[in-house]
């Protein structure tokens, strides 16, 4: 792995504006989101055995493939977005709106021309194609190149029109972004560039409905609230909602925050790298068996967020996704409970497992105070979204 400390991290209340990821926000979130299809709160597993064997005071991750029975939580974001904006267009308060109202002949009539379009790897694909089924909407979703033809046929089974192209995630969103314009479709994605903001924004804010979760079930079960998180990033906008909840929330208290991505696909961690405050992207192919994560432009919303924010940036080989998804699917028997976690959900683990257990790392473990007085909140963000992978992976001992 390598990685970069934050020369920028900024003290609570002087960096980016968190207004928009507030307390207050995220449980108008989640009050929307307890009115859909499926809705229940997703697992929080207390890794004990796990975090006795790292010499860490606590692991806790959520479990984010019980979301919407979609396997993954990006329809956490999708669904929230396709609310605001018909919310927007019917002119009523999202508080008041919910997918049963939708459904009424009345309102049907009035959005019945909608088409929403997206970029995707698969699962925020899906999740809109799952919110835009809810009511009885078209989906168009286009899908990079090498993308999985089991997660293609996901998305097609939410009645969605699923092509995967011959370009890179990046060209693919500019693919959909030329179809929006040119059809007159919706464009719901999942990252923002100079002058679509307002959609991104709305994404970003639905993600933080398992961030309210999971504070509220520390709570419940009397955990520490976390002195550490861990988050993914591929564009970065679920590293930066899940980050500026906690931080709006802990406020002084800030965790130390750690985000990793691939290697070839490691956007944030250059832009750190080049410490000039500005997004930076990486080009190419971005081959890693975290393909959630294979973006290479970061999400310019959360950017600010997550520069002034993070405490460390570490770019990491896929083995160590590998060898988390192990890890959580194979715990000693009769200690931690074992959960499916794919790809892009387990590099958490993998990491951290790594951290505490390879003495070339014991260093920056000690920098990062990773400790018997550490408490880690990890977020596995999906499960098995591609049943052959992941089996390659955890039976056949793909690393790479």
């Amino acid at each position: 792995m390598k990685y970069q400390f934050n020369t920028r991290r900024k003290k609570y209340g002087t960096g980016a504006a968190l207004s928009l990821l507030n307390g207050n926000v995220g449980h108008e979130v989640l009050a929307f989101h307890k009115k859909l299809p499926n809705y229940a709160v997703t697992p929080l597993h207390n890794l004990a055995h796990l975090s006795r064997r790292l010499g860490l005071g606590s692991i806790h991750i959520k479990d984010e493939s019980w979301r919407f029975g979609l396997n993954a939580f990006k329809g956490l974001g999708g669904s929230y977005a396709v609310g605001k904006y018909l919310a927007d267009k019917l002119q009523c308060d999202i508080n008041s709106l919910s997918f049963a109202a939708l459904n009424t002949p009345e309102i049907k009539e009035k959005i019945k021309d909608c088409v929403f379009v997206t970029a995707t790897d698969g699962n925020h694909g899906r999740g809109v194609a799952w919110a835009a089924e809810q009511l009885g909407l078209k989906a168009v979703v286009y899908m990079p190149k090498g993308s999985s033809l089991i997660r293609a046929e996901n998305i097609r089974h939410h009645g969605a029109e699923c092509t995967i192209t011959d370009l890179n995630y990046d060209d693919a969103v500019r693919l959909a972004h030329r179809m929006a314009q040119t059809k007159g479709w919706v464009l719901l994605q999942d990252t923002a560039w100079t002058g679509y903001e307002e959609i991104p924004t709305w994404i970003m804010q639905g993600y933080m409905t398992l961030a309210v979760e999971a504070y509220e079930q520390l709570a419940e079960t009397n955990s520490p609230l976390p002195t550490h998180l861990i988050l993914q990033a591929g564009v970065g906008s679920f590293a930066g909602s899940v980050m500026g909840y906690f931080v709006e929330k802990m406020q002084e208290n800030i965790p130390n925050i750690i985000v990793v991505e691939p290697h070839q696909a490691n956007c944030l961690y250059q832009s750190a790298v080049m410490n000039d405050g500005q997004p930076h992207c990486v080009t190419g192919d971005m081959a890693t068996i975290m393909a959630g994560l294979a973006c290479g432009e970061p999400n310019i919303i959360s950017w600010p967020i997550i520069r002034d924010n993070t405490s460390c940036f570490i770019s990491a080989d896929d083995c160590l996704a590998a060898k988390g998804m192990r890890i959580s699917a194979a715990p000693r028997p009769g200690t931690d409970t074992p959960f499916i976690s794919g790809e892009s959900g387990a590099i958490g683990v993998g990491l951290l497992y790594e951290l505490m257990n390879n003495m070339h790392y014991q260093d920056l473990a000690n920098r990062l105070q990773l400790d018997a007085n550490a408490h880690v909140l990890l977020i596995s963000t999906e499960g098995d979204t591609s049943p052959d992978i992941y089996e390659d992976i955890v039976w056949n001992g793909r690393s790479a």
